[in-house]
C-alpha cells in the first residue's frame, strides 16, 4: 500500500512540474559561455536606510501640514473669487439699501452652499484658510467682514475667534512664518500636486 501511495504522489508531483503548451512565454536571453540565460527587465525599486528620528519628525510635520493646505486652499480661491464679485456687483448698485440686500443674500446662499463643509474643517486648517485668505484677497479676513457687513459684525466675529485661539486679522508671511504654506501652495498652482475635491 505504501509503495502505491509513494507511486501516486511521484506522479502527481511530476504532473503538477510539467510543461503545458500554454504555460510557457517568451522572454528575452543572453548568451553566456555555453548557458542561455534570460534576461528580465524589473522595474526600479528606490530603497532608503532608516530615517533619522528629526528627520521622520519633520517630515510628519510636512505631510500634516500639505494636507491642511490642500484642504483649505480651494476655500481661499473660491473666497477670492467671491469676492471679486460681490465688489464688482456692489459697484453698479447704487442704493445703498440695495447694497446691504445684496450682500446679506449673497451671504445667506454661501452659506446653505459651504456651512456644512467648512465646519468640517480642523482648527489648524481654519486657521490656515485665514492665512490663504489674506494670500489670496490682499485683505485679512477681519477687513473683509468689516467691509461686507460692519463694525460690529467684525469685533464679534474676532472676539468668537480669539475664544478658539485663532485671529481674523492673521495676515499672511510668504517669506516668513507661512514659507512652508507658500511653498505648498506654489506646488499646487504649478500643477505638482493635485487638490482632491471631496
Amino acid at each position: 500500500m505504501k509503495i502505491v501511495l509513494t507511486a501516486l504522489l511521484v506522479m502527481i508531483s511530476a504532473g503538477l512540474f510539467a510543461q503545458t503548451p500554454d504555460s510557457s512565454y517568451v522572454v528575452k536571453a543572453t548568451k553566456w559561455g555555453n548557458d542561455t540565460i534570460p534576461v528580465v527587465d524589473l522595474p526600479v525599486i528606490n530603497v532608503f536606510g532608516a530615517i533619522d528620528p528629526a528627520q521622520a519628525e519633520n517630515l510628519k510635520k510636512y505631510l500634516k501640514l500639505r494636507r491642511d493646505v490642500l484642504r483649505a486652499y480651494p476655500y481661499a480661491k473660491l473666497a477670492a473669487q467671491q469676492l471679486k464679485f460681490i465688489n464688482d456687483s456692489v459697484a453698479k448698485i447704487k442704493s445703498e439699501r440695495d447694497r446691504k440686500k445684496f450682500i446679506k443674500e449673497t451671504e445667506k446662499d454661501l452659506k446653505a452652499r459651504f456651512e456644512k463643509d467648512l465646519k468640517k474643517l480642523t482648527y489648524t486648517q481654519g486657521r490656515i484658510l485665514i492665512k490663504l485668505i489674506d494670500r489670496e484677497t490682499g485683505n485679512t479676513s477681519y477687513a473683509l467682514v468689516k467691509d461686507l457687513r460692519g463694525t460690529f459684525s467684525a469685533v464679534f466675529w474676532q472676539s468668537l475667534a480669539r475664544l478658539f485661539g485663532t485671529n481674523l486679522k492673521s495676515e499672511y508671511d510668504s517669506a516668513g512664518e507661512d514659507r512652508m504654506i507658500e511653498s505648498i501652495v506654489q506646488a499646487i498652482e504649478r500643477g505638482e500636486i493635485k487638490v482632491i475635491k471631496k
